[in-house]
């Protein structure tokens, strides 16, 4: 398992492009492996002959853990024409005198039906040791049985309880509290039908859960007259969109209006540093996109030293990869701060999760039409617009956070044909 990332421990095996018996070249694609942030293809180091597939699909491997097996170039011949004789022996491991006693804490192993949760490659090296599977404890993933399991039975080093998976959003949202009754397990009813987690998914419940878990959330909200900014956009986007070629959305506008903003507050592109607040040197604006089976926030790199018309560029291609699936994960990495559209849906009011470890997240809501009061005590129809303001209350205060949309909303309001898009 490859490391596509700096914050990458781990990746789902999500199809297999080559099967036993097939011919691969150097560098040709041979796995689909999904993140919890972007799918990628893992290339073959050399060329050779697929001899076994050590993890199947849907199997869950930290980095470096191994993938599959392929005999090298002058191997492949001998290993396409006698699989079977393929794959090198395990090396020889004694099986312990005893089994040892398993501590509490670890997941047994065998499911219902006497069938053991493990991959093929630790079945080999189980089979060629002489170790029953179903007598070694588990401690991987939904009971799955790795091969840090096997070796550590072989060892006769007994198993501490099993720590708490720091990625566990089930068992971090239904940890008991003090003083309440927890619920009973929900059960399925007729009609009902169950989805299996993608591993994006998975990810999704992971990061919210460990956000309002770890991070005090305040919000604030500010409303913004978006009438200059409607008429700036409606004067210039025939002409922009056709020389640009990408289209002429509100969030460049938010967002630059946003991205001058931190530079007013620079404390807000910050992030909680357990004894310290980090403040970043550089600002990346990360853009919400939803995707068919998720969210994803690819980052703006640099937001502050771009044009409005730079952001819409910039924003467009992430938000088209994105939704293609060719997101990288340097796309996905070094955001210091999110600017999120559920305008663009209808949504007028909302409450948006923190991004960790960021400090905040800015949330653009629709564009309405609506009366409001203007100078002189006259009634007049304004295209209003309300900004959703999430911080960290560990690293911001309520007065900081307002003052900072204040500078947001008074940038927008301001806007006109006098407004520099380049």
């Amino acid at each position: 398992m490859p490391q596509l990332g700096e914050s990458v421990t781990e990746g789902t095996i999500g199809r297999w492009l080559k099967q036993v018996g097939d011919q691969v070249e150097k560098y040709e694609p041979i796995v689909e492996v999904t993140t919890d942030k972007v799918n990628a293809e893992v290339p073959s180091p050399f060329a050779g002959v697929l001899t076994e597939i050590l993890a199947p699909e849907g199997e869950t491997l930290h980095v470096g853990q191994p993938l599959c097996e392929i005999a090298e170039s002058g191997a492949a011949t001998k290993a396409a024409a006698e699989p079977a004789q393929a794959e090198p022996p395990a090396p020889p491991v004694p099986a312990p005198a005893a089994a040892p006693q398993a501590a509490p804490g670890p997941t047994p192993s065998a499911q219902a039906g006497g069938r053991v949760r493990t991959s093929p490659y630790v079945r080999r090296l189980a089979k060629d040791a002489g170790i029953d599977l179903q007598l070694v404890p588990a401690t991987g993933a939904d009971g799955r049985l790795t091969r840090e399991d096997l070796a550590r039975y072989q060892k006769g080093v007994p198993l501490a309880p099993a720590p708490e998976r720091a990625s566990a959003p089930a068992a971090a949202a239904t940890a008991p509290v003090a003083g309440v009754t927890p619920a009973p397990p929900l059960q399925a009813a007729t009609g009902d039908r169950f989805i299996d987690l993608t591993p994006m998914r998975r990810s999704i419940a992971e990061h919210m859960v460990r956000s309002k878990r770890e991070a005090p959330h305040a919000t604030a909200w500010f409303e913004v007259d978006m009438s200059r900014v409607v008429a700036l956009r409606a004067s210039i986007r025939a002409q922009f969109e056709e020389r640009e070629g990408v289209p002429l959305t509100f969030l460049p506008f938010v967002a630059k209006a946003a991205v001058e903003g931190l530079r007013e507050f620079p404390q807000i592109n910050a992030s909680w540093g357990g004894d310290k607040i980090i403040l970043h040197g550089a600002l990346h604006v990360g853009i919400a996109v939803a995707v068919p089976d998720g969210l994803v926030v690819p980052v703006l790199r640099s937001a502050d030293g771009l044009s409005i018309a730079g952001i819409a560029r910039g924003a467009h291609d992430l938000i088209t990869r994105a939704r293609a699936g060719r997101l990288t994960m340097a796309d996905l990495e070094g955001g210091t701060f999110t600017v999120n559209n559920p305008g663009a849906y209808g949504s007028v009011f909302s409450a948006p999760v923190i991004n960790q470890p960021q400090a905040a997240i800015l949330s653009m809501e629709a564009i309405v039409k609506r009366p409001v009061v203007v100078e002189g005590d006259a009634i007049a129809v304004r295209s209003m617009m309300f900004l959703s303001f999430s911080f960290d209350h560990r690293v911001l205060d309520g007065a900081t956070a307002n003052q900072y949309l204040a500078s947001v909303k008074r940038r927008l309001e301001t806007m006109g044909p006098e407004t520099a898009v380049y």
